[in-house]
């Protein structure tokens, strides 16, 4: 049994690692270098691998996991207090209390990781590596499938700069996390071996492995599929305390029409609640008046709006103008938001109280459908995604199901001034760089406040505009048709396959250990 102040010093240091894996999220680290984010995590990751190495009691080991994800967690989801603080009107002690308790539950699947890990081991440096890997997985795949889901902060998003981003089209983020906690667990349990053969052979393996990837790059699964559009993405930078004031709205609307109307773009993308009423609340004439600027051939536009009424129910929306979707009336394209945020934007059974305490307007939406078709802009398919639903690849990937009408590229419509200057612009610009290689299709982002952005399909940015301004980007972006093999799967079976495979994988080491203990050997 540890002693107390060991077991104190292992807390400690569990904290502190998992603080170190929320600050590789962070547009700090990255600033120093590409590769940064991912050096950073994996001495985090090889950190929470040595603790638990060193512990002996499964209680011990869940605890060390638990504040090391409750730590990473604050670190990556903080940002949450602002929108319930300074734009929801809670107390700051409800807000902060709210957010960590939310962090403490989702840390609860680290628990589980660390608790099962310590229970099943073998003592075999090898497949004590490959289990706790597939535990990663599994803690990574039951916060994005759980209830609504809330993976944000996942740890594959800092090896898009890596060679393993050439697994990314394959096998999607959680894959290639997993990929890389087993090759940490590998280099670290070995570096814990007795033996100097052992090391020295895994540390040859992992160099190989890297530098094949980096040698193969990513297999190149789509095509150019006609000719490039120009798209102009507004930013109209607007404070969230503004936007649903009834003073301020008028100057709002006028900035969004005009510039709709004047930009140079065959596409023009408003972001997310770009005009923040519903259509009976707009001026009259407001909406034919836009509409009629994209009533012409080469003229397009995605337009955030809510849409619906409140006795009838209302929705998060992207409204399509062009000649061929006409007015909003009759025949217009329209995008409902599929996978809405908890409390912000549906209210979950039991929680109408919790909701009622905060000054959250349009705060109950009802669900569009999944798999949407896309919108014609030019021969080209745009999938539209509203925010936060593009965390999720998997419900993207069932756009690909039929591949002559798969996307060609999408687009992201996003209002995060509800963060403030936080860091959450940065990491939903990770986030969306993800999603275009997972499916290797251009992504366009037009945001309120950034990042507004062109990514290409290999998950570069090509064209941005800083954050916090109000401007329009304008850039030539090449659509691509194809389908990966991530979108082939994902868009079938969603992320069961890599259930099913972390699954049976837990049952081969509960074998092996119970086939070890029947056999009396020492673990």
């Amino acid at each position: 049994m540890l002693r107390v102040l060991s077991v104190r010093m292992a807390a400690l240091l569990a904290v502190a690692g998992g603080g170190l894996h929320a600050l590789s999220l962070s547009p700090w680290w990255a600033a120093l270098a590409p590769w940064m984010p991912a050096v950073g995590q994996s001495f985090a990751l090889a950190g929470l691998l040595a603790l638990l190495a060193g512990v002996k009691r499964p209680g011990q080991a869940a605890l060390v996991a638990w504040l090391y994800g409750a730590a990473w967690l604050v670190g990556a989801t903080g940002w949450m207090y602002v929108s319930l603080h300074r734009y929801g009107g809670l107390p700051a002690w409800v807000a902060s209390g709210a957010v960590g308790l939310l962090c403490l539950a989702l840390a609860g699947y680290m628990a589980a990781l660390g608790w099962l890990w310590a229970r099943l081991r073998l003592g075999l440096w090898w497949m004590d590596a490959i289990l706790f890997a597939v535990l990663w997985l599994l803690c990574e795949l039951a916060r994005a499938l759980i209830l609504t889901g809330f993976p944000w902060g996942a740890s594959g998003y800092v090896l898009l700069d890596t060679p393993l981003m050439a697994l990314i089209p394959w096998v999607g983020v959680y894959g290639v996390g997993a990929v890389w906690a087993l090759l940490v667990a590998l280099l670290v349990f070995a570096a814990l071996s007795a033996r100097t053969v052992t090391k020295w052979v895994t540390l040859c393996c992992a160099l190989m492995i890297l530098g094949g990837l980096q040698a193969a790059g990513c297999g190149h699964f789509t095509r150019p599929h006609r000719s490039p559009v120009t798209v102009s993405l507004l930013q109209s930078n607007v404070p969230q305390d503004e936007k649903f004031v009834m003073e301020r709205q008028v100057g709002m609307l006028l900035w969004h029409a005009q510039t709709l109307l004047s930009a140079p773009g065959q596409l023009v993308v408003a972001p997310e609640t770009a005009i923040p009423l519903l259509p009976s609340q707009l001026p009259e004439g407001y909406w034919s008046q836009l509409s009629a600027g994209f009533n012409a051939p080469g003229r397009h536009a995605l337009i955030g709006v809510p849409l619906g009424d409140f006795q009838q129910g209302y929705t998060n929306s992207v409204v399509g103008l062009s000649v061929a979707a006409g007015r909003l009336a009759t025949g217009q394209y329209r995008y409902d938001k599929y996978h809405l945020v908890p409390f912000g934007e549906f209210i979950p059974d039991g929680f109408h109280w919790f909701v009622r305490m905060m000054n959250m307007p349009l705060g109950d939406f009802s669900r569009g459908h999944l798999g949407a078709p896309s919108f014609s802009v030019e021969g080209q398919r745009v999938a539209p995604t509203i925010c936060y639903e593009d965390l999720f690849g998997e419900e993207i990937a069932r756009r690909f199901l039929q591949p002559d009408a798969a996307p060609t590229m999408l687009a992201n419509v996003s209002n995060l001034a509800w963060f403030g200057e936080s860091v959450a612009i940065h990491q939903h610009l990770q986030i969306a760089r993800m999603r275009s290689l997972e499916f290797q299709v251009p992504t366009i982002r037009a945001t309120n406040t950034g990042a507004t952005v062109v990514i290409d399909h290999a998950g570069a940015v090509v064209a941005h505009l800083a954050p916090n301004t109000r401007g329009v980007l304008t850039a030539t972006v090449q659509g691509m048709v194809g389908v990966t093999p991530f979108a082939w799967w994902a868009a079938r079976f969603g992320l069961w396959p890599l259930v099913a495979i972390s699954m049976s994988f837990m049952g081969v080491a509960m074998w092996m250990r119970r086939r070890a203990v029947s056999n009396g050997s020492s673990i």
